[in-house]
């Protein structure tokens, strides 16, 4: 295997595990917990998973062919609460990474140094992957560190738990 070939794997295994990060926080989550704020301005858990929803969709629709901020994406409106529940929220968790997932598929080994574009910026497909890498991770972060902070005692760690050696 390749370089390539082996990122193209990588990367997709490193999502996946976030993927998995994220489901496995909402598994703790009961319906409330998905639109609990900390603050005024802090975004819940629902936001998150709207504004996830809106760039993975944006980023990787047409990945190879146009720019990946599209003009139908309303970036702003990611960050309002919308009427929604934990199903349709799910909903929309499922259909951004079934595209980031089958765009991926797509992408040949010798695609990653072709030139792309995310808001006029001209990345290599390689940096484009690398970029929403640490977008969704960051994202995936928050929403582990709001649930863990929603249940306290309750959080069933998603790691080693503190105080247990590995």
């Amino acid at each position: 295997m390749n370089f390539e070939e082996g990122f193209l794997k990588d990367i997709v295994l490193r999502l996946q595990s976030y993927k998995d990060l994220g489901e496995k926080s909402f598994a703790q989550l009961n319906e409330a917990d998905f639109f609990f704020h900390a603050s005024p301005e802090s975004n819940n858990i629902a936001i998150i998973i709207q504004h996830l929803h809106g760039n993975m969709m944006s980023r990787f629709t047409d990945f190879l062919t146009e720019d990946g901020e599209k003009p139908w994406r309303r970036r702003d409106e990611e960050f309002e609460p919308a009427e929604c529940n934990k199903d349709s929220l799910l909903a929309l968790w499922h259909e951004g990474w079934s595209l980031v997932f089958n765009t991926i598929s797509e992408l040949k080994p010798d695609e990653l140094m072709k030139i792309i574009s995310i808001r006029n910026e001209q990345l290599t497909i390689y940096d484009a992957l690398l970029r929403s890498y640490a977008h969704i991770s960051y994202h995936i972060g928050q929403i582990v560190f709001i649930g863990k902070m929603i249940k306290d005692k309750e959080w069933q760690s998603l790691s080693i738990p503190k105080r247990r050696k590995q």
